[in-house]
């Protein structure tokens, strides 16, 4: 059995909140350097020169890439072979989650009700999956997520006879319909199969993995270049100035399902689609 103290949890949460808020993963610096290379619309490259240049302005100065700084958003898998000394592990991320967005002067995004709408005033509750393997491992992956492309994401309960084609229509019609305002150029996180709950998970979860590790899976490789494609032809383009790229990239995470359903999610992020996994 392994031992780890809760506070080394909380002090490692605390440095993925301030580091992932302010550097992107580097498949989408790629991702977004290559789209400027290939969109003609002067607009569009203007769009994507000053992305690029605030990524990199983040990056050097510490500071946040976007002040939507997020709803904490965490996967954590849990080695059996590991024992926690101190707080139970949701106390202990949301300390962390508590000190990275104070100390690190991020925006606090959260209230404490749907309706009453009281500021936390530190960015917790965070929302956590847990999953359990065989290692003496802790495994932490951080998505500080905002909400102006939240928002604009949508799930729907499809029926097995809609098949690929249905599911390819509905990621069109969400994206066609969010336009400009999830800030494109966008990533595509699509969740299908499980049941309802099941699959808005995955679709989170896809937004984790980078967007240059396609889907191990054949079928699912060549679906998220489909959709890819598909998304790009239909002109949005960055930040709504028409072009070749309304989306960097389209990640899909599959789960088995019922024999009566065909669940969909798809969990639109923008460009700056920030997540980081540190193992302990």
């Amino acid at each position: 059995m392994r031992k780890i103290p809760s506070s080394l949890i909380t002090e490692t949460v605390k440095n993925m909140c301030i580091y992932a808020n302010c550097n992107l993963d580097s498949s989408i610096i790629s991702a977004l350097c290559s789209a400027k290379n290939k969109n003609q619309s002067p607009a569009a490259k203007a769009a994507l020169s000053d992305t690029v240049k605030n990524a990199e302005i983040a990056a050097k100065k510490e500071v946040p890439i976007c002040q939507d700084t997020g709803m904490a958003v965490f996967f954590v898998k849990i080695g059996k072979s590991v024992f926690l000394e101190g707080d139970n592990f949701d106390e202990a991320i949301k300390k962390g989650v508590s000190e990275g967005y104070t100390k690190g002067f991020l925006r606090k995004s959260i209230v404490s009700d749907p309706f009453m709408r009281t500021n936390t005033g530190d960015n917790t509750p965070p929302i956590i999956h847990y999953s359990f393997n065989d290692t003496d491992k802790i495994e932490i992956t951080f998505l500080p997520k905002g909400f102006g492309s939240e928002n604009k994401s949508a799930l729907k309960m499809l029926n097995p006879s809609d098949e690929k084609k249905g599911v390819i229509d509905f990621v069109l019609e969400t994206v066609e319909k969010a336009g400009a305002s999830p800030c494109p150029p966008i990533i595509l996180g699509i969740g299908i199969g499980g049941n309802f709950e099941k699959c808005a998970e995955l679709a989170k979860l896809a937004l984790a993995r980078s967007i240059d590790i396609p889907n191990p899976n054949p079928f699912y490789a060549d679906l998220e270049k489909e959709i890819l494609e598909r998304v790009n032809a239909l002109g949005i383009g960055p930040q709504g100035y028409g072009g070749e790229t309304t989306a960097l990239g389209v990640n899909i995470e599959a789960f088995p399902t019922h024999i009566a359903g065909l669940p969909v999610a798809v969990n639109i992020s923008c460009h700056a689609t920030r997540h980081q996994t540190v193992i302990i």
